[in-house]
């Protein structure tokens, strides 16, 4: 909102709520820093956020409303699609005939008004909030979806014929009830920023399950007289064989509204009961990730910045299946995206479109394999090429001479650790002395989940605990790594020991479903390559020995980099116990 520092200034001193010089000494600061003096008197807790929007509402003549304790009857709250709102930060709270109040955090943004006013035909009135209320009414779609569904179910399981044959799969597929169950599991799955569906057949119940934040949760149960109908809607969304129950489909497709866009790749196998479904949500608005939002920073981020500069090389990205190695490379292809250089892909399967790179889908059936499309796609003049998975030998071998007739070269491996790469790629086949001269850099990663900010306790380990993780981490080294590192804010000093070290653990709260986490970000370890590693390469050194090297190099395990993590908060100790522990 451009509230000047001085219109706050004079409202601040005709209010009386501050003492004359204190509100004068924070104006001078504020104009010195260059920062909001609204922002700093809540930063020094000089004033509370409602008592200056409250402020701010009396100078732009725009009514304020606190709604932290009230609740939004259903139909009025889904004037606004809860994506929109969410987006936004702009909630509907009130109808008066045509006018529509709609509470904001900035009620200058007229563009989000205009929108909103097209999208309701209604006239839009708004009014100033705080961030706390927004986030009290954004629960409150949650419950009414919540209650929407049982609705749905209840209604809807009863319509719905259990016994079709194949010629009224089309039929059922076709079906409101259906159409409106499969909606809702879909949308309800969006809204919780779910990664995977799992539909799941059952004796006597179809039981489906939401992975969030890489974590299985029990969504629903389902009657089994709605499968048949459910995986016939799906298979007819997915462009799928209906009257194929005995072999594995693959298909996709995408869902388009509200401000979102969501692409969902559906795997069907049969299974004893019936058929199992599993949904992969990739969210193809999510733009903008950066490998610092990612989890990567300091001489890890300077490292792979200067390498995926270079003209070529191999980068490879290494670590178990579902630890966003895909995510990894795309951001680093968005961060080499230019209309100067030509970018190709393989991939199985394209997860993500993107503008400007030429993607290729892989069919074993017909012969498209990983090494056959690598091959024809050298030929297409490539600067940089994205190869999905560097499956077998003759990949690798193809990979590697691309990297080394000047070629950039990305991608990923399953491996347990960075250092781990590289005998591998020997195990594959690839000459010793070629891995070390073509091979960049190699990015190790897990993700862990975020702890949830507004309810994680600090605590300190115990003797007990710390024995405990020396089974896993080398303790000692791991302290004395951390009293080395700059950006923990001063937490800790040379004297620093663990028991006075604070970390923190789930507890538990309504803004994260009681789960105690939110979101995830990745533990990185990054390995260069340089002279020294590259004789441990040529002289058949073990993954042990070169990553023994590659510490003293200054790199970074994973457990180091979760530890940090750990200190700054961010993530737990159990966290990163789960996702390193081999």
């Amino acid at each position: 909102m451009r509230i000047e520092n001085k219109q706050l200034r004079d409202f601040l001193l005709d209010s009386s709520l501050l003492d004359v010089k204190m509100v004068d000494e924070n104006f001078e600061e504020a104009e010195k820093g260059n920062q909001k003096l609204g922002d700093l008197l809540m930063s020094k807790k000089l004033i509370n956020e409602i008592e200056l929007r409250k402020l701010y509402s009396y100078i732009l003549g725009i009514p304020f409303v606190n709604l932290e304790k009230e609740t939004i009857a259903s139909d009025i709250l889904q004037i606004i699609p809860e994506p929109i709102a969410k987006k936004y930060e702009i909630i509907a709270f009130e109808k008066v005939g045509n006018d529509l109040k709609v509470a904001m955090k900035n009620p200058e943004d007229l563009q989000t008004i205009d929108f909103i006013r097209k999208k309701t035909g209604l006239k839009i009135v708004p009014c100033l909030t705080t961030e706390e209320s927004i986030r009290a009414i954004l629960k409150q779609y949650e419950k009414s979806l919540k209650a929407e569904f049982g609705d749905i179910i209840s209604k809807n399981s009863e319509d719905v014929d259990s016994g079709a044959g194949s010629d009224d799969l089309e039929k059922i597929a076709q079906d409101l009830p259906i159409i409106r169950i499969v909606d809702t599991l879909l949308k309800h799955a969006i809204l919780q920023s779910a990664s995977d569906i799992h539909v799941e057949p059952g004796e006597k119940e179809v039981h489906v399950r939401y992975r969030i934040d890489g974590v299985l949760h029990e969504a629903m149960t389902l009657p089994r007289q709605v499968l048949d109908g459910l995986v016939a809607r799906i298979k007819v969304l997915s462009n799928l064989k209906l009257d194929e129950h005995r072999l594995p489909q693959d298909g996709r497709f995408k869902i388009e509204k509200d401000g979102y866009k969501i692409s969902f790749r559906v795997s069907m196998l049969p299974v004893f009961e019936g058929e199992k479904i599993v949904m992969r949500l990739l969210d193809e608005t999510s733009k903008g990730l950066t490998l610092e939002k990612m989890g990567l920073n300091g001489n890890a981020l300077e490292a792979v910045h200067r390498h995926i500069k270079r003209p070529n090389g191999m980068v490879l990205v290494t670590g178990p299946t579902g630890s966003g190695k895909t995510t990894t490379l795309y951001t680093i292809m968005d961060i080499l995206n230019t209309p100067e250089v030509n970018i190709s892909t393989v991939e199985d399967p394209v997860e993500y479109r993107m503008v400007r790179v030429n993607q290729t889908q892989t069919n074993a059936k017909i012969g498209m394999t990983f090494a056959a499309a690598l091959r024809a796609l050298l030929r297409q003049d490539p600067d940089i090429i994205m190869v999905g998975e560097i499956r077998d030998g003759e990949t690798m071998q193809i990979a590697v001479e691309a990297a080394m007739t000047g070629h950039l070269v990305l991608s990923t491996l399953h491996t347990n650790s960075a250092a781990g790469t590289l005998p591998r790629l020997l195990d594959m086949g690839a000459e010793a002395f070629l891995v070390a001269s073509t091979v960049n850099v190699i990015i190790g990663q897990r993700l862990v989940r975020k702890l949830c900010n507004e309810c994680k306790v600090a605590y300190n380990l115990g003797e007990k605990e710390v024995k405990a993780l020396s089974a896993n981490f080398e303790m000692s080294e791991i302290l004395e790594m951390l009293k080395k590192v700059e950006d923990l804010g001063g937490t800790i000093n040379s004297k620093s020991n663990w028991k006075n070290i604070s970390f923190y653990r789930p507890k538990g709260c309504e803004q994260c479903s009681n789960e105690g986490y939110h979101g995830r970000l990745g533990i990185y370890e990054v390995l260069e390559m340089n002279e020294i590693i590259g004789k441990l390469i040529t002289s058949n050194a073990s993954s042990d020995d070169i990553e023994k090297k590659a510490r003293e190099n200054g790199m970074r395990t994973m457990g180091e980099d979760g530890f940090i993590k750990a200190v700054q908060g961010i993530t737990s100790i159990e966290e990163v116990m789960r996702v390193t522990k081999e």
